[in-house]
């Protein structure tokens, strides 16, 4: 069986629940269709029927964080003519325990409108994990009378009653709402139905407060896209928000829809990192989750191990398209400890009150103590990872697909693998970590700065090889600790970790400009001139937008304002072909080639990293570094302004309100810094 199709569906969210439809609004029972509530599928089929036939779709648009407004025809009623007369509006609204529709039937008829207007649907109550795979065999359940205008459905535990306002109401095997309506000429009517699932056993929730933890900035830009990606991304970002059920008042964002709504290690802290120049909220919360679920022991099945960060969390074990199985709490992560510190640290330096980092330093120091005890199991200096049992993910960095660690000539690497971007994470978490234990008066912090300094050496002495385009580090070591030589993204991901010297990040940042990696609508995950190529591959040749922005977010920390100002022109362009919502991946075709990014089929979208990056091309656009405990604040936007004038009201720093400006010649002024912070122009 195959992974259904995402492209041409239409996502609305409300985390914890997500509906997939046809552009037209309609979900039918196909495919990953459906109305979802934490990893299951509440609802498999809502087909909206004029006369018990479908009326003809004419556009869509979302309406705001979980809302999206439908536009179909029914052109067999009304006045005859070439002129549509009789217009159905469907608007959808997500909560997080279910949806409603409210369905405006306007008419412009000259004579009286007579329909019947039926609802017919459907619920399999099938796993998510199931969903994905295509291998959905169940069928669905019964539908039960619940009173005047209800029906329900009860299963595992979680109990789905929809309402039909108004309706008359059919249980049984083919449930569906049916109205009578009767418009006079240029009349109009609403129509509403709802649901609600009660789910006593989800493994997240909604959080305890309604408003998101960041500030909603004003931004005035004289690239009118940049505006609209970042009102899609924070309208996304809403949507996406979830607390667990021991602790609703700490908020993380799930991954993405609908594969990964859900608590995502190394996914959630990248969005939170991103999010930092909003405010620290999201940040303390992803922190505390996840410092929670901290590994204690060492288990192989699950991959925990006393102080690592876990990679995901889930109501039940889930079963991977290869039939292996995932423990409802997996660890298979190697990354989310190292970005855990990280977050932690530049979290502190916006200005987390020190009362909030305290009660998480000795999670820093367990984190530490993963990085010397068990991330590096052979001793050789490096962090590297192997699915010991079989079942788990093989592949255990962001690029987590089976067939994503490959040589120059197209071949796999065999693990345990020690990925080049994991020593650079590794680097900057022990820097941070050193940082930490001075500031709060721990001990250790030499020993994390000789850790940095001996795996900087290391790091020089194994991984850099020569190809086709010059100098560059590999993407990771196998097993024989040979270098596996490719060009990929993974080594943008150092610039800014202080692994790399100034020399050698400027050779990165060359060869990620170079046509090879980044003629595309943004970066590519591997080079075009490698044997591995494909644009349409899941991380060998696609593009991500959040992998672009943590690389141009190093290129223009490092100064590279040119190469970083290429990626983030990439980024939007794309964002312009998919309605300002940018997916998870896309095709790494060259721009000469297709006019437009090619859509990756089964890309999820909205992704949390993915709208994140959004955020961070304005930080990026800005340059305003603060460093709260020491006082200051750096700012360096890039030289030229390439994105044009822009100034951003309502980042925060320390919790006050900043805006900075940036002009069209590249100077830059800022305002609202907290008192006694000194501001300091470029490096």
């Amino acid at each position: 069986m195959l992974q259904p199709l995402l492209h041409d569906l239409v996502s609305t969210v409300m985390a914890p629940t997500g509906a997939l439809s046809g552009a037209d609004g309609q979900l039918r029972p196909a495919g990953v269709q459906g109305l979802f509530h934490a990893d299951r599928r509440v609802l498999s089929q809502a087909r909206l029927l004029v006369d018990d036939v479908e009326p003809e779709a004419v556009g869509h648009a979302p309406d705001g964080a979980g809302r999206a407004r439908f536009v179909s025809l029914a052109r067999w009623l009304g006045d005859p003519g070439p002129d549509p007369t009789v217009r159905l509006d469907r608007v959808r609204e997500l909560t997080p325990y279910g949806m409603s529709e409210h369905v405006e039937i306007s008419s412009t008829a000259s004579v009286p409108v007579s329909a019947t207007v039926t609802v017919e649907l459907a619920c399999d109550f099938a796993a998510i994990d199931t969903v994905k795979t295509g291998r959905v065999t169940g069928f669905p359940a019964p539908a039960a009378p619940a009173g005047r205008g209800r029906l329900t459905w009860r299963s595992a535990g979680a109990h789905v009653i929809v309402t039909g306002h108004g309706a008359e109401v059919r249980p049984g095997d083919e449930p569906r709402l049916t109205w009578k309506i009767d418009l006079p000429p240029r009349g109009r009517t609403t129509l509403s139905w709802g649901l609600t699932v009660q789910d006593p056993d989800g493994a997240v929730v909604v959080p305890a407060t309604g408003a998101p933890e960041w500030s909603l900035p004003r931004v005035t830009a004289a690239d009118r896209r940049l505006t609209r990606l970042l009102d899609q991304a924070l309208a996304d970002l809403r949507s996406l928000r979830l607390a667990t059920p021991d602790a609703p008042d700490d908020t993380f964002l799930g991954a993405g829809v609908p594969w990964f709504l859900t608590l995502f290690g190394r996914d959630s802290i990248w969005a939170a990192r991103m999010l930092l120049p909003l405010g620290t909220g999201l940040a303390a919360g992803t922190l505390r989750v996840l410092a929670r679920r901290q590994g204690e022991r060492l288990d192989p099945r699950s991959g925990e191990a006393p102080g690592k960060i876990m990679h995901e969390l889930r109501r039940h074990a889930t079963v991977l398209s290869r039939g292996n199985r995932l423990p409802a709490a997996y660890y298979g992560t190697i990354d989310a400890t190292p970005l855990w510190i990280s977050l932690l640290h530049d979290a502190w330096r916006w200005g987390l009150p020190e009362h909030e980092v305290e009660p998480l330093l000795p999670n820093l120091e367990a984190a530490l103590g993963w990085l010397a005890d068990h991330a590096d199991p052979d001793r050789d200096g490096f962090l590297e990872y192997i699915d010991a049992t079989g079942q788990g993910l093989a592949n255990q960095g962001w690029k987590d697909s089976g067939d994503s660690i490959r040589f120059h000539d197209g071949s796999l690497a065999a693990p345990p693998i020690a990925l080049a971007e994991v020593q650079g994470y590794a680097h900057q978490a022990a820097l941070h970590g050193a940082a930490l234990l001075d500031a709060f008066g721990r001990p250790g912090a030499d020993r994390w700065r000789e850790y940095a300094a001996t795996l900087a050496g290391r790091f020089r002495a194994a991984f850099w090889v020569e190809g086709a385009e010059g100098r560059f580090p590999a993407l990771a070591l196998d097993r024989d600790k040979r270098p596996v030589d490719v060009l990929t993204s993974n080594v943008g991901h150092l610039l800014g970790t202080g692994l790399l010297t100034p020399e050698e990040s400027a050779e990165v940042a060359g060869l990620l400009a170079a046509p090879s990696m980044a003629e595309g609508f943004g970066l590519r995950t591997m080079s075009a001139r490698e044997a591995g190529f494909s644009p349409l591959s899941y991380h060998c040749g696609s593009i991500w937008p959040h992998d672009t922005a943590i690389v141009l977010a190093g290129l223009a920390r490092e100064g590279f304002d040119t190469q970083a100002a290429t990626l983030a022109e990439g980024l939007l362009a794309a964002a312009e072909s998919f309605g300002y919502r940018l997916p998870e991946l896309y095709g790494g075709d060259a721009r000469h080639r297709v006019g437009r990014p090619v859509a990756y089929p089964a890309a999820c979208r909205p992704q949390a990293w993915s709208a994140a990056a959004a955020i961070a091309i304005v930080h990026a656009a800005l340059g305003l570094h603060p460093d709260v405990p020491a006082g200051e604040a750096i700012l360096r936007p890039p030289a030229g302004a390439p994105l044009g004038a822009l100034t951003v009201g309502g980042l925060r720093v320390a919790g006050d309100e900043v805006e900075v400006s940036v002009a069209h010649d590249g100077t830059a002024t800022v305002t609202g810094l907290p008192d006694g912070m000194r501001l300091v122009q470029g490096w």
